[in-house]
């Protein structure tokens, strides 16, 4: 009698959590959510997070606020994330910057990628551009390495993240150059003074560079991917221009502060899913040549692992030194 007892209290307990846990879940959201965004506006992070709080909004009918937080490599907008209350109301949208690259760059870093946050959802990829300014007397990549071999180290590129950086540095190894890196908080930023004539050139995000092409301010010696971008089919890739086995890419995804519920946390993977089949964020995926793909949370854990392991050997390919 008392085993049996004892279960039925047990299986009680069960069903009363269920039944809170579906209570949290549906009823979630109930006031305005937060997007924590470690780069200024017009980035590709930016661009795509506002493409889906867009989406956000019009399914949950709350409105879904993008904040920026720009500047540290990311630090400040990771710390400000993983602080925030663990509710549901807090999203981290970031990129490979702040979760895999920065524990390669630094020998410490005032978070930590894995334990202080919740993986929600890995929701896209993309690649860089390396451009210079259209006045540039620099017209290829070819020109750009033989200028930067006759007087090493007066070239100087632009990075306003991770990925601009270390594009242009694998760059710099592979093809025996020597440019020095300027950095900056946002990859916008950056393209302001390549327009001014501060620096020379950047590799930056699609999304950010793209604009500016078409509008003929920057001219475009390569991209970085395995093909070519369909929306500049004329610039080649990196191994077309002459480094060859030159690939390289970035990837966007959404966490939580740690502890954030199970049902909330699978409640945010779902409107994510939901919301890169929205006309605003497949016109960000137009017009920036992102590929826009869903994983899970649990996905995105081993993702991120593999991924801080692959970008490991990229950096210390680059002879980038942990700062």
């Amino acid at each position: 009698m008392t085993r049996i007892f004892l279960a039925a209290i047990f299986a009680s307990f069960s069903i009363c959590e269920s039944i809170a846990s579906t209570d949290i879940s549906s009823s979630f959201p109930q006031k305005p959510i937060r997007m924590i965004v470690p780069f200024g506006a017009g980035s590709a992070t930016d661009l795509f997070a506002r493409s889906v709080a867009e989406a956000m909004g019009q399914q949950t009918g709350k409105v879904v606020v993008v904040e920026n937080k720009p500047g540290a490599s990311g630090f400040l907008a990771a710390v400000s994330a993983k602080t925030s209350a663990p509710d549901g109301y807090t999203i981290f949208f970031t990129s490979n910057t702040t979760q895999v690259a920065n524990p390669n760059l630094f020998k410490s870093l005032p978070y930590d990628p894995v334990a202080d946050f919740t993986p929600l959802a890995l929701l896209g990829s993309g690649e860089n551009v390396l451009v210079v300014n259209a006045k540039s007397s620099i017209r290829s990549l070819s020109d750009l390495i033989n200028a930067a071999r006759i007087k090493p180290n007066t070239l100087t590129f632009a990075a306003g993240s991770a990925s601009s950086r270390v594009s242009t540095e694998l760059l710099q190894q592979m093809s025996s150059i020597k440019v020095t890196h300027i950095p900056y908080k946002s990859n916008p930023q950056a393209i302001i003074d390549l327009l001014g004539g501060q620096v020379d050139f950047m590799s930056t995000d699609t999304a950010t560079g793209i604009p500016h092409i078409k509008q003929g301010s920057l001219r475009a010696l390569a991209v970085t991917g395995k093909k070519r971008n369909p929306l500049l089919p004329d610039v080649p890739t990196m191994e077309e221009a002459g480094i060859s086995g030159y690939v390289f890419s970035n990837w966007f995804a959404a966490y939580s502060p740690a502890g954030t519920p199970l049902p909330i946390s699978t409640k945010l993977s779902r409107l994510f899913n939901d919301s890169l089949k929205s006309e605003s964020v497949k016109q960000f995926s137009k017009s920036s040549g992102n590929l826009i793909e869903f994983r899970d949370g649990v996905h995105l854990r081993a993702f991120q692992a593999d991924e801080t392991a692959r970008w490991a050997k990229i950096i210390k390919a680059a002879g980038i030194v942990a700062e």
